[in-house]
């Protein structure tokens, strides 16, 4: 296991915005690596690994929720905006975290939830004990029902988990969640709700922290007048106004604004990304504004199929639009949310990933090379595109997406509450394998929270370190040069007669070749960088390069 980090990758600039090409590596702590043998990832895991992630080239490590909670929604439910979950550990142990990972030239970015608390929460557990229409129950959104005795829904909003956003008190009244009901969202109307995370940030950038990921950062700000109007359809465009009741609406660049102060109190100011799930629209790009959080996530890449028509599509749009708000690019293959991009690129165009889950990935087979090639060839392609490149953890190895985790060993609260007919969220979950032995293949000393298939033995990391044709490898290489090259944001299509086959250039004249189709094409030029071990002067099917033009 490499321990020492490269003196080249010690962070030697202190430019305010070095978050504008960062490579950024998501962890998810009960996931990453467990150092107390409770079979649950924590913050010393995290901090015994950093060493790991140094050595990779990484800029900065995102941490998803280490907060007290009931775990409902895998952390995204909290009790304490302003702790750390005692199973993992706690603010001392942050703070050493955060020490460790500065002295190695890595930034730290923590997951904000500002849309929802648990319901294990103090404010929720006070408005459950007022009474309907008190200044507690005004920190939440309550409403009294329709129909007979108030006993329908006050709405028909969706949850994004499966069926209504409402659930009924033991008084009768009903309170909004858009996600698990142990989550009830809050009311950002209230005055007391926007201190209370103007503060939060504040808790937090005091202690060191670089950054923060704004999750479900297009819902804070809801059209709560009365009637309540109608928004059943969860996955519809947006109105391009602002007006919708419940998502991106106008009101929520206000907050953002309001926030953006307080980043730029500190020195360097903090920086801040946002998490908007809708479909990507003109109105994306306007959370990254310069006065607003800077970035934003455009998931539209993670969501094109293996295409060279959506990929280049979304690539020119995602850049096009950026330059217009002058905000920061960001690129993201995987993350905890979706499956594995190796498993969804092996997989053919149009399948349902839902449906493959629920079968346990029996209904279509993965061919593991076909993976390999697809999901390298992506992540050489993402690294060469100008902004900043998020990496998800354990995509480094290769890993695909568990697919046949038994159904009573799920966690993901979107089985439950679609009634056993999706899978959720687990197989992108599991932990890590860091070596090849053991009961939990390194991750800890006594188990994993969730399975792990024996397969996880040949994509360890003790096994692809220092093995040149490794995926792990790759990544080093890719990252290192990435920082060496410095391309700026400049960048420009390169026609090649092939519609399945893309060519850009970057700043510095190199370029970058992806091969689609099903044969060969020749690479002419010195070559930095293949995504295949054995390419030569050509570039085989589904394979990635950069080149410096002859």
């Amino acid at each position: 296991m490499t321990t020492l980090l490269p003196d080249e990758h010690r962070v030697t600039s202190t430019t305010d915005d070095w978050w504008r090409t960062a490579v950024i590596y998501q962890i998810y702590p009960r996931s990453f690596a467990d150092s107390d043998a409770d079979g649950i990832g924590d913050l010393g895991g995290i901090r015994s690994r950093l060493p790991y992630l140094a050595a990779l080239g990484v800029d900065a490590v995102w941490l998803s929720p280490f907060y007290p909670s009931p775990l409902a929604d895998g952390g995204y439910d909290i009790t304490d905006h302003r702790d750390v979950d005692p199973r993992l550990g706690t603010l001392a142990d942050f703070d050493a975290l955060l020490a460790d990972a500065h002295r190695l030239g890595l930034r730290v970015i923590i997951d904000i939830v500002p849309n929802h608390t648990s319901e294990q929460h103090p404010w929720f557990l006070e408005a459950l004990a007022s009474a309907p229409g008190s200044p507690q129950r005004q920190r939440y959104i309550f409403r009294d029902g329709v129909g007979p005795g108030g006993s329908e829904p006050p709405s028909d909003w969706r949850s994004h988990f499966g069926g209504s956003a409402w659930q009924r008190t033991p008084d009768g009244q009903w309170y909004c969640h858009l996600f698990a009901r142990e989550q009830p969202d809050l009311n950002w109307d209230n005055q007391q709700i926007r201190d209370y995370f103007v503060e939060t940030l504040r808790f937090w950038a005091d202690r060191g922290v670089d950054g923060f990921r704004i999750d479900v950062a297009h819902s804070l700000a809801k059209d709560l007048s009365h009637p309540l109007r109608s928004q059943p359809n969860l996955d519809r465009q947006l109105p391009l106004d602002g007006s919708d009741p419940l998502y991106d609406r106008e009101e929520v660049h206000e907050i953002y604004r309001s926030w953006r102060t307080v980043f730029d109190e500190y020195d360097p100011p903090r920086m801040a990304v946002a998490e908007t799930w809708h479909p990507t629209s003109s109105r994306t790009y306007l959370y990254a504004r310069p006065d607003e959080l800077g970035q934003v996530f455009d998931f539209s890449l993670l969501k094109a199929e293996w295409n060279p028509t959506q990929f280049r599509e979304v690539i020119t749009r995602s850049i096009e639009e950026h330059a217009g708000v002058g905000g920061a690019l960001t690129w993201v293959l995987s993350s905890h949310d979706v499956p594995r991009h190796a498993t969804r690129y092996a997989l053919p165009v149009g399948t349902d990933l839902d449906e493959w889950l629920s079968s346990n990935g029996t209904q279509l087979p993965i061919d593991e090379d076909t993976a390999a090639r697809r999901a390298r060839a992506a992540t050489v392609m993402m690294l060469a595109l100008p902004g900043s490149a998020y990496l998800y953890q354990g995509e480094e190895l290769g890993l695909l997406e568990v697919a046949d985790l038994p159904v009573e060993q799920l966690q993901d609260p979107v089985y439950e509450r679609t009634g056993h007919l999706l899978k959720g969220r687990d197989g992108c979950r599991v932990p890590l394998p860091w070596s090849a032995e053991g009961t939990s293949f390194g991750f800890g000393d006594d188990g994993a929270w969730l399975p792990q298939p024996p397969w996880f033995a040949d994509r360890a990391v003790s096994v692809q370190e220092g093995r040149t044709d490794s995926s792990l490898e790759l990544y080093r290489r890719a990252i290192a040069l990435r920082r060496q090259l410095d391309s700026g944001v400049s960048f420009t299509w390169v026609e090649t007669g092939d519609p399945r086959v893309l060519r850009f250039t970057r700043g510095g004249g190199w370029e970058c070749v992806v091969n689609f189709s099903a044969q060969p094409v020749p690479l002419r030029g010195e070559v930095l960088l293949t995504s295949d071990p054995h390419a030569g002067s050509v570039l085989a099917p589904d394979t990635a390069a950069w080149v410096r033009p002859a």
